[in-house]
């Protein structure tokens, strides 16, 4: 048991020994964290403005809905431009939004529609960022590594996520919103000088023939046709379109339910962040085996039922201890479902099929978020948030019996393109 539990450790850093991906890795420890700073500072701005869940709704509608509707032709570039030069030029104009948020706020007179606008913004530059990063792992690390990269990059988004909020609390608190951006924006020059950094061999891009609708459809027809994809990408939809939008109603918990402020709110943030770094954690040190579909049904079934509980806690520390166990198991739902894709699909169709794979985690979003706002402006946040940890059990339960796959990821073949396929 000791030596299995030593070579996990050993293997949950395998990935930084690429020298590309170690560059990236450092640059995305950086700027995740400025990342989640301002999205908490966002929403406390947003709800300090206007007092109103639906409009905490409509703005996490502004800033994913482009998702929706980009990200997958946005595949298809991937699939034809130079990755690395995609992800820097989405990097760039990311710092360039978080500026003038820092700005506006700064000066005072900050209205909330600046803010959606800027949301909006921040949408469209997410559409194409998704599908080249997610598609530009495997020139990083190479196939064998790539399930761990994957974990590992859920690590520095959740350990963003647990460190960036707690931050975030005690700015606003201490010196308001447009610190929390500012220091967002500063923060996109350690992904910027990492990027400029790699060495990287370029690779020959797939399907410049055709159009982009064309490319579209083939990359459609591809998920759709494989089994595994299709059961991932739609369990994931389901999933968050109705049960992760409850992250856009915690400023109405942090207040009228545990009566706190700036620092609460950061606190609940950083509870289900932790519980999600520790789920990279457990899937880093087992990725060399396969995220089976027993492994994700219980993960929706346990996230769920934690869920449903933090949604009527009136204990502070009981509902912290909910959001972990609910981000741990999201997360291993999410992460589980990228290892499977990025796995099975052939490198011709990456970009297309994780621009599906963005579309299904980020592209429902939107709608979620609307539609929470929405429920909890007529029914409260407690009873939509209850709602949307009962549909996570259910997602659980019955959508992941279309999901076959217990082979370690290194068994697992790709699936060959249309054009290879006999």
């Amino acid at each position: 048991m000791a030596t299995d539990q030593s070579s996990g450790l050993r293997h949950a850093g395998r990935a930084l020994r690429h020298r590309n991906y170690r560059l990236y890795f450092m640059g995305q420890a950086v700027s995740l964290v400025g990342t989640w700073i301002t999205r908490v500072a966002q929403q406390w701005l947003v709800y300090r403005l206007t007092n109103s869940p639906l409009w905490l709704g409509l703005i996490g509608f502004c800033m994913q809905v482009p998702t929706s509707i980009l990200s997958a032709p946005a595949g298809v570039l991937a699939d034809r431009w130079d990755r690395r030069k995609m992800l820097l030029a989405t990097q760039i104009l990311a710092m360039m939004k978080s500026l003038t948020l820092a700005a506006l706020a700064f000066s005072g007179k900050i209205q909330v529609w600046h803010v959606a606008a800027l949301a909006l913004f921040q949408g469209v530059v997410d559409s194409f960022e998704i599908p080249a990063r997610q598609s530009l792992a495997v020139e990083l690390t190479g196939r064998e590594d790539l399930p761990n990269a994957i974990a590992l990059n859920s690590m520095l988004f959740n350990g963003g996520r647990m460190v960036g909020p707690a931050i975030a609390g005690v700015l606003v608190a201490a010196v308001g919103e447009g610190t929390c951006f500012l220091v967002d924006g500063v923060s996109f020059l350690a992904v910027i000088a990492m990027l400029l950094a790699m060495n990287l061999v370029p690779k020959a891009a797939a399907h410049k023939n055709g159009s982009v609708w064309q490319g579209l459809r083939e990359g459609v027809s591809y998920a759709r046709s494989h089994p595994n994809i299709r059961a991932v990408l739609v369990l994931l939809g389901v999933i968050s379109l109705l049960g992760f939008p409850h992250l856009v109603l915690m400023p109405i918990f942090a207040t009228k339910i545990f009566a706190g402020d700036a620092n609460t709110l950061g606190r609940l943030v950083a509870s289900a962040g932790t519980g999600a770094l520790l789920g990279t954690f457990f899937l880093a040190t087992r990725s060399a085996k396969a995220p089976s579909a027993r492994l994700v049904r219980a993960a929706c079934v346990t996230g769920g039922a934690a869920l449903m509980g933090f949604s009527y806690s009136s204990l502070l520390p009981l509902s912290m201890v909910l959001l972990a166990v609910t981000g741990f198991s999201m997360l291993v739902v999410i992460t589980s479902g990228n290892v499977l894709v990025q796995t099975l699909v052939n490198d011709q169709m990456r970009g297309r099929v994780m621009a599906l794979f963005g579309v299904a985690v980020i592209g429902a979003l939107p709608y979620g978020s609307l539609l929470a706002g929405a429920l909890a402006e007529k029914i409260g946040a407690q009873a939509t948030v209850l709602l949307g940890g009962l549909v996570c059990v259910l997602a659980g339960l019955f959508l992941t019996e279309k999901l076959h796959v217990e082979e370690a990821p290194s068994a697992i073949e790709p699936i060959p393109a249309p054009e290879m396929a006999e």
